[in-house]
């Protein structure tokens, strides 16, 4: 057995991880939009690692569905179809209700939720949509977290970074985000009054409304 040899394939895994983790971040910060082309050059000396190291972290992120390789034109963000919405929604729908139906037993997770809405407001307050759209993604990460699960808050970290993408489709950040930061405060409130019917009910009208206006953006 070649101990030593895949010890050395570990580390380069775990570095690969962790720059991953930097640029999913960045595309679910709205930083790296679709289309954005990611050069190989300036990532590898901006974060200090070997271009093997990159390339195994772009194969990562492609298999998230987060990139995607064209051939002589390198890698870039990936553009969302109309199916790639309709599935995160999907996914959406069962990981945030889950949450939603654990949060009887998870207060510290509900003080998350409060201080994601609050964030939203705040920046809606400054009138920095974009940190509205950031707020949100926050907002229903901790949804997702009230379900104690660290596989789900992996999960929700991918489809999370997805989603940015499709938020990055709306022409008007505030037409868009405006009504939905409003309706996060009414889900808020009903997980802290221990309505959870009424989160999920609510939860599932406010994804099924998001997702019927981003496919109509996509097909217009």
């Amino acid at each position: 057995m070649d101990l030593p040899g895949d010890l050395r394939l570990l580390d380069r895994s775990s570095t690969a991880d962790r720059v991953a983790q930097v640029l999913r971040a960045r595309i679910a910060a709205g930083e790296l939009p679709p289309g954005t082309r990611l050069s190989e050059r300036a990532l590898t000396d901006g974060l200090g690692v070997s271009r093997n190291t990159l390339r195994e972290a772009f194969r990562l992120l492609a298999h998230e569905h987060l990139l995607r390789y064209e051939l002589h034109h390198g890698v870039h963000v990936r553009q969302l179809s109309s199916a790639d919405v309709t599935d995160i929604y999907r996914v959406r729908r069962a990981l945030e209700c889950a949450g939603v139906r654990a949060a009887a037993g998870s207060t510290g997770g509900q003080g998350e939720v409060l201080e994601a809405v609050g964030a939203g407001e705040l920046a809606a307050a400054a009138g920095d949509w974009a940190a509205v759209g950031t707020a949100d993604i926050s907002f229903h990460r901790a949804v997702a977290g009230l379900a104690g699960s660290a596989r789900i808050d992996r999960h929700m970290d991918v489809v999370l970074a997805e989603l940015r993408l499709a938020f990055l489709e709306m022409a008007d950040p505030r037409a868009f985000h405006e009504p939905y930061l409003r309706r996060n405060r009414v889900i808020a409130d009903l997980l802290t009054a221990g309505d959870l019917a009424g989160a999920e009910t609510e939860l599932l009208g406010y994804l099924d409304a998001a997702e019927h206006q981003i496919l109509s953006r996509m097909s217009g």
